[in-house]
C-alpha cells in the first residue's frame, strides 16, 4: 500500500520548469563555432561568412521569435543564445 501512495504523490507533483543556461563565449562549442553575444563584434577575418545584419534572432536555428532577446538554439544543446549574437552555423531564416 505504501508504494501505491508514493507513486500517486509523484504523479501529482507539478512539473518543475528550469531555465537553460546562457551560452558563454568561452564554452568550447561556442569557441568552435565563433559564437559572439554581440554580432557586431565578430572577427570578420576569422569568420568571413559573417555579413552585417546576420544575428541569431534571424537565423533558422533560433528557437524564439525575431523579437525575443534570448532563446534556445539546437546548435548549443541545453543553452540559450542572445538574439543579437552570431555563430558560424548561421543560416538565414526563410
Amino acid at each position: 500500500m505504501e508504494s501505491v501512495i508514493g507513486l500517486t504523490s509523484i504523479v501529482f507533483l507539478p512539473a518543475v520548469a528550469y531555465a537553460a543556461a546562457e551560452l558563454s563565449e568561452a564554452d568550447p562549442s561556442a569557441e568552435a563555432l565563433g559564437y559572439r553575444t554581440d554580432a557586431t563584434k565578430v572577427d570578420k577575418t576569422k569568420f568571413p561568412k559573417y555579413a552585417i545584419g546576420q544575428e541569431c534572432a534571424n537565423c533558422q536555428f533560433y528557437q524564439g521569435s525575431a523579437s525575443t532577446k534570448v532563446a534556445a538554439c539546437p546548435l548549443f544543446t541545453g543553452k540559450t543564445v542572445e538574439g543579437g549574437g552570431w555563430c558560424n552555423g548561421y543560416v538565414r531564416r526563410g
